[in-house]
């Protein structure tokens, strides 16, 4: 996302795509799917988000319970990222997913 957009802007506020790079979210986000993301600096638990944390940008999904605040990868080969005590802010919650011309809506 483009760090030099007005937030006053129209376009700013808009949905956007972006394709989806390895394979850290499989098997819900396979590596070469789009996924379509509303900009926002809210989130809640289960959603998957895209979100700046210490300068670098993650896709994960956002976990809030008795473990504590953490992003998680959902394939296990990936290390969660706990967020007590680092600087981050959600951007993006993603509102689907296509794969192939095959569309998934999620609702939170």
């Amino acid at each position: 996302m483009e760090e030099s957009l007005n937030q006053t802007d129209c376009s700013y506020n808009e949905p956007f795509a972006l394709q989806v790079l390895g394979d850290s979210m499989e098997p819900e986000f396979p590596d070469g799917c789009i996924i379509v993301l509303e900009r926002t600096d809210r989130c809640a638990h289960g959603m998957y988000i895209m979100t700046l944390v210490e300068g670098v940008r993650w896709f994960r999904q956002y976990l809030n319970d008795e473990d504590g605040e953490r992003l998680i990868a959902l394939n296990d080969l990936y290390p969660e990222i706990p967020l007590e005590g680092l600087d981050w802010k959600p951007e993006a919650v993603v509102l689907q997913r296509n794969i192939k011309r095959e569309v998934k809506h999620y609702e939170y």
